[in-house]
Formats: C-alpha cells, sequence, structure tokens
C-alpha cells in the first residue's frame, strides 16, 4: 500500500472535499480523486460516498481510518527521531529528582546535555518526596530506592557515599571527635524524623543518632546549616566539593552508601527522545559522581564507562 496515497486518503478524509484536500497536500482536486481511486481499486472496496455535502466514508473507509492514522503517527515518529540523530535533541523533557542530587550533582550533567542539545528543554523538579509518573508529574523521576509497584521500568544507575562532616569553624570551636562517644557532645543537623519520605534517608537513625537539633525537610537547608558551622550532619560526598571548609569526621568509622535509580513509565519505552535523554543522563551522572568523589578522596579519575 502507497504511503502517498494513504495521506491522500487521511486528508480527504478529514476535509470532506477534494479541493480543501487538494489545498492540505499542495495538490489539484483531479489528482486527489485520482489517488483515491487508485486506491480504491488497489482494496477492492469503496472508502468514500459523494453527496452534495462532499464526500463522507463508508463504513470499509471508517475501518481504514484507524490504520492510516497509526500509519501517519509512525511516520511523524520516524521523522522526528531521524531529525534528532541529525539536529540533536528537543522540546521540553521534565526530571522529579530528591534535593540533594538535585542541588549538588544535576545542573551540571545537564548543563552538558542542553550545551549539545541547543533545541532542548529540561526542568528539574527538586522535592523530598517520592514522584508519581502514573499521574505524569514528571517525564522520569531519579529516586534512592527502587518501586516495586506500578507500571515501571527502573534502572539503577550508580551507588553513592555519604559521612559525617562538619564545618572547620564548628571543630574549631567546640570538643574534639576522636571516637564515635564524642558525638554525643555536639549539636546533630538533619532530617525532620517525621518528614522523611523513604527509609533510604534515615541515616542518623542507622549511625545511632536519635537526637537531630536542626532539622529541615530539604538536603539543601542541611548542608547550608553545616556548612555556617551550626553542627554536624551527614552529607554527600559528591557535594563536599562545592563547600570546601566541609571535612568529613570519623569516616572510617562512620560510611553510608546508597543507590540512584533511574524511574520511567513503560508506556515511555517507544519514545526515542526520553530514551536518548535517559541514556545521556545516565552517563552523564555516573561520570560526574565519579570526579566528584575522586576529589574527595584525591584519587584519580577514571571514566566508569571505561572497559
Amino acid at each position: 500500500m502507497d504511503w502517498d496515497d494513504m495521506r491522500v486518503f487521511l486528508a480527504l478524509a478529514r476535509m470532506e472535499s477534494l479541493g480543501r484536500a487538494g489545498q492540505h497536500l499542495r495538490l489539484d482536486p483531479a489528482t486527489v480523486g485520482r489517488r483515491i481511486a487508485r486506491l480504491e481499486e488497489g482494496l477492492g472496496r469503496r472508502l468514500f460516498t459523494r453527496s452534495h455535502q462532499g464526500y463522507a466514508l463508508t463504513d470499509e473507509g471508517a475501518r481504514l481510518l484507524p490504520h492510516a492514522v497509526a500509519a501517519e503517527n509512525t511516520m511523524a515518529a520516524a521523522a522526528q527521531e531521524a531529525a534528532e540523530a541529525s539536529t540533536g535533541l528537543s522540546g521540553q523533557i521534565r526530571v522529579g529528582v530528591p534535593d540533594g542530587c538535585a542541588n549538588y550533582l544535576l545542573p551540571q550533567v545537564v548543563a552538558a546535555i542542553c550545551e549539545a542539545n541547543p533545541a532542548l528543554d529540561v526542568q528539574i523538579i527538586a522535592l523530598p518526596r517520592v514522584f508519581n509518573l502514573s499521574r505524569r508529574e514528571a517525564d522520569m523521576a531519579i529516586g534512592v530506592s527502587a518501586p516495586q509497584t506500578g507500571r515501571l521500568s527502573v534502572q539503577k544507575i550508580c551507588d553513592y557515599r555519604l559521612h559525617l562532616a562538619a564545618a572547620t569553624s564548628y571543630l574549631d570551636r567546640h570538643p574534639p571527635i576522636t571516637k564515635a562517644e564524642d558525638l554525643r557532645q555536639h549539636r546533630v543537623i538533619g532530617y525532620i524524623p517525621d518528614m522523611i519520605f523513604d527509609s533510604e534517608l534515615d541515616y542518623l537513625a542507622e549511625l545511632g543518632l536519635e537526637r537531630v537539633a536542626l532539622g529541615s525537610n530539604s538536603v539543601a537547608v542541611q548542608f547550608n546549616f553545616i556548612r555556617h558551622g551550626a553542627g554536624l550532619g551527614v552529607v554527600h560526598d559528591f557535594a563536599l566539593p562545592s563547600a570546601p571548609g566541609l571535612v568529613r569526621i570519623l569516616p572510617h568509622e562512620f560510611s553510608l552508601k546508597r543507590s540512584f535509580y533511574l524511574i520511567r513509565h513503560l508506556d515511555d519505552r517507544r519514545v526515542s527522545r526520553l530514551n536518548r535523554f535517559s541514556e545521556a543522563l545516565y552517563r552523564g551522572i555516573r561520570k560526574e559522581l565519579v570526579r566528584l568523589e575522586a576529589l574527595v578522596d584525591g584519587a584519580r579519575v577514571t571514566d566508569p564507562e571505561a572497559p
């Protein structure tokens, strides 16, 4: 079946007039008529009836219509994919992200992706909660745990590390910390206990530190408390390079490992632009995390994608 004839069929079905269909397709009405006749002859069925009101679909034409629309959508998707392959990603993509990742890891990764794809618009929603992709709150999300329910695809991105940390200005004013028991003499900063939206974020309980003297549901607020010398708390290693005045405390006794997961709706698996963006995001986060954690360790940076 000739796709050009199907395009003519769709135009006539929508415009219900040879003249209007011809204008839409930039063809003369006689050519539109000949194309429809050729299609009907090839299919062996009549697709339209003609009256004073114009052209109307027959029952056979009505049955063909959804298949023609599906073919049109497939062709449009193929054309978009081909265009993006040569010109880059375009349009708007919204990503839901925990605010620690959103503040200290994702901006530079997304900036690099957008630099390579000037027609792409990315919105980062940084909220301390789980995103509902079924309600289309975002096109994709990054989570700290893998969802167990819902029509979702989940891909582990990488592990990351967290340690207790404090500002040197705070440590200079308070008793030294040489062992775990010394922590009881210090002000602890962390999440508001009843606002922890994922058990993976219950860091202080895992470290045996129960009282939170300064609390916030935002990682960025906690981080700024610590940076300004208000106390000590758990900090992502990848955030430490942005605050040179912070140092890790008892790193061998207190060390946590968590993971980031890329979460998408299953229905989006065939959307090329989302597939390409998610791949770029996956690679970018892994590479940037290695770079930042190496700065903290003073280690040589290696490419996580290298064989």
